[in-house]
């Protein structure tokens, strides 16, 4: 992404998108939250140098923010201070037990996610958590809004930036799956087939969908209350953890892919 330079001596890129400029609204603002776990205490000090040398690098709009240009929304690159963006909560002092840690991290999560962002400031925050809990040493939250992103987006970048543990010279990388070799026109029309098969068939859930949301109210669960107004409520964070044969038992029984647990 290429900053160009205008006339007051800024720099701005290209308009924000159509849905970045939906997802920051005085109305509407959303933030893709996450929460890494730590197996040992979180040293503070790596933590700025990862943010300052490598983590601003990774997205000029991590060092941006969304200012109007003629009722254009744009990207502004201004010069980030990490130490407003950076932030260690202090918790109850004393001899607590990790499973009382869990509690304050999860009331702190749930507050972290009701705040809104300094519009003067680049939209993204870090918590270092480093009380233990039950389940890691110390807790890293990061806090992105959505108009800089994905999720997938933010996972792509954060594994980029990993190391090997066995080599950290050389990239974090996962088996992938070999497919079989296919051979012969049999199996070029088959996969042409899967290929059509497969976008029909997404086609077609994506309408289904679409129209189930806007003519379909969803039934009350214990997750869904129906109440209006909901979404304004304070929210509370719960975490639980599962096997992966539990994922595929949940995915199965509801019939979803796993992106959706």
């Amino acid at each position: 992404m290429e900053f160009i330079k205008v006339d007051d001596g800024d720099y701005y890129n290209e308009p924000v998108s159509p849905t970045g400029q939906c997802l920051n609204t005085s109305v509407l603002s959303m933030s893709v939250l996450g929460v890494l776990e730590s197996e040992v205490p979180i040293d503070e000090s790596k933590i700025m140098s990862f943010l300052q040398d490598v983590f601003l690098h990774i997205n000029p709009r991590f060092g941006s923010i969304m200012v109007d240009v003629d009722g254009e929304k744009q990207w502004k690159k201004v010069e980030v201070k990490l130490t407003d963006h950076v932030h260690v909560p202090i918790f109850p002092s004393g001899v607590l037990s990790p499973e009382s840690y869990d509690l304050y991290l999860g009331d702190y999560i749930s507050k972290v996610v009701l705040e809104k962002y300094p519009e003067d400031k680049p939209l993204w925050e870090v918590h270092i958590v480093k009380y233990p809990t039950s389940t890691a040493a110390g807790n890293l939250i990061f806090k992105l809004h959505h108009a800089l992103g994905d999720g997938y987006s933010f996972m792509s970048a954060l594994l980029s930036c990993l190391q090997r543990a066995d080599d950290p010279s050389r990239p974090l990388t996962f088996p992938s799956r070999q497919g079989s070799e296919r051979k012969g026109r049999d199996d070029y029309y088959k996969s042409a087939l899967r290929w059509v098969s497969q976008n029909l068939a997404s086609a077609f859930y994506a309408v289904k969908d679409l129209g189930w949301n806007a003519f379909v109210e969803d039934d009350q669960t214990p997750i869904r209350s129906g109440n209006s107004g909901v979404e304004f409520l304070p929210m509370d964070i719960s975490s639980l953890i599962f096997s992966l044969d539990e994922i595929k038992l949940i995915k199965n029984k509801l019939n979803v892919v796993r992106y959706y647990i």
